[in-house]
């Protein structure tokens, strides 16, 4: 296999992304416009993280696609389901990724002492758009006291900002189950494991309060300004788990005396 950023591993990226893009088609995953813009995201994850980065969004696609269609029936009955089926968009795939996206090409670009910094950004952004997944298509479901993060006033299931327990939980259970699958992949800082085991209490963490932060901008800036759209929101939130990450992770080496570029 070749190293990634190298020209045959573009080439690699461009034909697997194709092939399996025109293989998937038919999957109620994404709209026919979404499947192409997938493609160009896998295969610039592709060609600059190899197969590492590229599995990480494949597994959030496919956990976010499948959480949405928990209770799909209940959801469409009380007008709370996403448009078109839970089919995702160019616009929610672009909303979901772009900071990942940005991130890899950093990757590829900056000195390779800097590559375990900028994972953990990758790795927070992606925890926490399926934490806010998680949490918003749980809550929507089972969420059985929903209210307001500004006020804690209650509001219907749904509503722009609102949480509830259920959801939060569900959020918490994204958030992991992203920085689990990275850990398997080998995207997290380490060794020594104790790094590995700290990047990866982080970035949970920084996932679930991403998320709760979504909600804020959600339940005050979303309701006021009409070009503040989801997907932007979206893409909002995950470029400030990702900074938040980054700062965090860069203060925990800082305190064990190790500059962030220092860890290769």
């Amino acid at each position: 296999m070749p190293a990634p950023q190298e020209p045959l591993a573009w080439l690699i990226a461009l034909l697997l992304n194709g092939l399996l893009i025109g293989g998937a088609q038919r999957l109620p995953l994404l709209t026919s416009a979404g499947w192409v813009h997938a493609g160009i995201l896998g295969t610039v994850l592709w060609g600059c993280l190899g197969p590492r980065g590229w599995l990480a969004v494949v597994g959030y696609l496919l956990l976010g696609s499948l959480v949405t269609r928990l209770g799909l029936r209940r959801k469409l009955e009380q007008g709370l389901a996403e448009a078109r089926g839970g089919r995702r968009g160019p616009e929610n795939v672009w909303g979901s990724a772009a900071t990942g996206a940005l991130l890899a090409m950093a990757i590829a670009l900056a000195p390779p002492a800097w590559t375990p910094l900028l994972l953990v950004g990758f790795t927070a952004s992606f925890a926490a758009k399926l934490a806010d997944t998680c949490g918003s298509e749980i809550g929507k479901r089972w969420g059985r006291h929903t209210v307001l993060i500004t006020s804690l006033r209650p509001v219907p299931p749904g509503t722009e900002g609102a949480i509830s327990l259920e959801g939060t939980l569900a959020s918490l259970v994204g958030s992991v189950v992203m920085v689990a699958l990275a850990l398997v992949l080998g995207l997290l800082p380490g060794p020594p494991a104790a790094l590995t085991v700290a990047a990866a209490a982080l970035i949970t963490v920084v996932g679930l309060v991403a998320t709760l932060l979504e909600s804020v901008i959600g339940a005050t800036a979303q309701s006021r300004y009409s070009w503040l759209s989801n997907e932007l929101v979206n893409g909002l939130q995950t470029a400030i788990a990702a900074l938040l990450a980054m700062l965090a992770w860069a203060v925990v080496l800082a305190g064990a005396g190790v500059l962030p570029g220092a860890l290769v």
